[in-house]
């Protein structure tokens, strides 16, 4: 199958950051299928030469494990073309246009790594120039909109010019190995299924942690912030691969369609309830990894006065027979003590304690990052009878270690996808568009409150009214269990 992958923002950060090397990891693997081009776009005036030289300079800031040699490159560069267009301008989408027919690739990928204010000027200008075939996909990066409104806009503007089909919404963390095997885990497997629900467990807690402050970034991170950043997207989207019924199929719709049903599900917020289960923080001037940080205030580009919140925990419920009175914890955040994103499934206490002393019970780990894998925490006896107190192992899953020849990063996972088709890890409109009116209470509520986030210290978990959340159900945050 050949394809043409047109990478709109081809000298933007997200490009050499995360998608060319993610391309280039799929060349070298072997996994791209033959007679792909790939062509970068921007305002630039460069020749293909200049744009090798200037990706290639870029692979020193990526992970060593990653960077090519002089010849592997050279190879990957044979592929890789640019090209300049003034995204308003509609000759240049003329000009496009003849680039793409003048080889007539069965797959047309248009990958848009701009900013989303752009995403409707850009598919308007595709759709009038003609681009806008059966054979030809957009691929939108988040965030998709800063509210409802404004993500419903851009839904209503692309899909007058692509299908649904078409239209492909991504959110790198679908693309994690971990996830993935989420689905295997409880779909592929019967040992889970009979526990997966209310009988059998205490809560889930949700993590999303950055040691990493707001960096060059303030301006944007400003208007958005970690509510908008991570929360609307990222951590609703594993809340509903852990929360989901078992599809009928494996079809892409059929999953979807679960997912769409536990985010009409989740309790809704109301001024009461946020100002009760919502805690909102922002970093102070701390120490992560033995080192000195200023705080958010004093970054680059943020005003004095700012009430961006850097960190969000909260608490909610996903109201169906499944999970009536579950507690759901969600927390993310800047400035935390590690790089670190996993989910915890806590299961109950046994019913009756025969061991004296035992008070911890069962969990299941999903460790997202920087590692991929699966830990199950049980209790075991070291042989001391009857009246002893058991000690907790756990048996450690590590998906590297398992699969060691197969393992493919997240973006290059769903390159793939968005070149062959495979709509599973892809984001649907009405998906979107639900998670953003479950938050909209909270924004609504935040810009009604003159008071400042709480403060945080960085290096720490965050504000501690974020245990106090998790401990008025009788609780604990996972760092803080064993």
């Amino acid at each position: 199958m050949s394809f043409d992958l047109v990478l709109f923002g081809g000298t933007g950060d997200l490009a050499w950051r995360k998608l060319i090397p993610a391309l280039f990891q799929a060349h070298r693997h072997g996994k791209l299928p033959p007679g792909g081009r790939m062509l970068a776009v921007a305002r630039d005036e460069r020749s293909d030469a200049q744009y090798h030289a200037y990706i290639r300079e870029r692979f020193g800031d990526v992970d060593p494990s990653k960077r090519p040699s002089d010849e592997a490159f050279a190879r990957f560069a044979e592929h890789v073309h640019y090209r300049r267009m003034d995204l308003s301008h509609p000759d240049d989408y003329a000009g496009l246009r003849e680039w793409i027919d003048a080889r007539g690739a069965d797959t047309v990928v248009m990958y848009l790594a701009t900013s989303p204010h752009l995403f409707p000027v850009i598919c308007a200008r595709l759709g009038a120039a003609g681009l806008a075939r059966p054979n030809v996909r957009v691929v939108l990066e988040k965030p998709l909109g800063h509210d409802l409104a404004s993500a419903q806009e851009i839904n209503r503007v692309v899909g007058s010019v692509f299908s649904e089909r078409q239209a492909l919404r991504i959110d790198h963390y679908l693309g994690k190995p971990a996830v993935q095997n989420l689905m295997a885990l409880r779909f592929g497997n019967a040992l889970f299924e009979p526990l997966w629900r209310r009988e059998s467990i205490a809560n889930i807690q949700i993590t999303l942690a950055e040691s990493i402050g707001v960096g060059t970034r303030g301006d944007y991170y400003d208007r958005s912030g970690a509510l908008r950043d991570m929360v609307q997207n990222h951590a609703l989207q594993l809340l509903t691969m852990i929360a989901m019924e078992p599809p009928s199929s494996s079809d892409a719709d059929a999953i979807r369609d679960e997912k769409l049903k536990v985010l009409k599900s989740l309790k809704p917020f109301g001024a009461e309830s946020v100002a009760r289960d919502v805690v909102r923080g922002q970093y102070r001037a701390g120490t992560v990894d033995g080192k000195a940080v200023s705080g958010y205030l004093d970054e680059v580009k943020v005003p004095a006065d700012s009430r961006c919140e850097t960190f969000v925990a909260l608490r909610t419920e996903v109201q169906n027979w499944r999970w009536a009175g579950v507690p759901f914890y969600l927390r993310t955040g800047k400035r935390l003590p590690s790089r670190e994103a996993h989910i915890v499934v806590n299961f109950r206490d046994v019913p009756h304690p025969i061991f004296a002393g035992t008070t911890r019970a069962n969990k299941l780990v999903i460790k997202l990052q920087p590692e991929d894998g699966l830990e199950l925490h049980l209790l075991a006896a070291k042989g001391g009878g009857i009246n002893e107190v058991l000690s907790p192992v756990f048996l450690d899953l590590d998906f590297d270690k398992a699969f060691p020849s197969e393992r493919i990063g997240a973006y290059e996972r769903l390159l793939l996808d968005a070149i062959a088709g495979r709509l599973n890890l892809f984001v649907r409109s009405d998906e979107q568009e639900q998670a953003w009116r479950w938050v909209a209470p909270v924004l609504e509520s935040w810009a009604a409150d003159p008071s400042p986030p709480r403060p945080y210290a960085a290096g720490s978990w965050g504000p501690p009214a974020a245990s106090a959340l998790v401990a008025r159900d009788g609780f604990a945050w996972a760092e803080e269990q064993w």
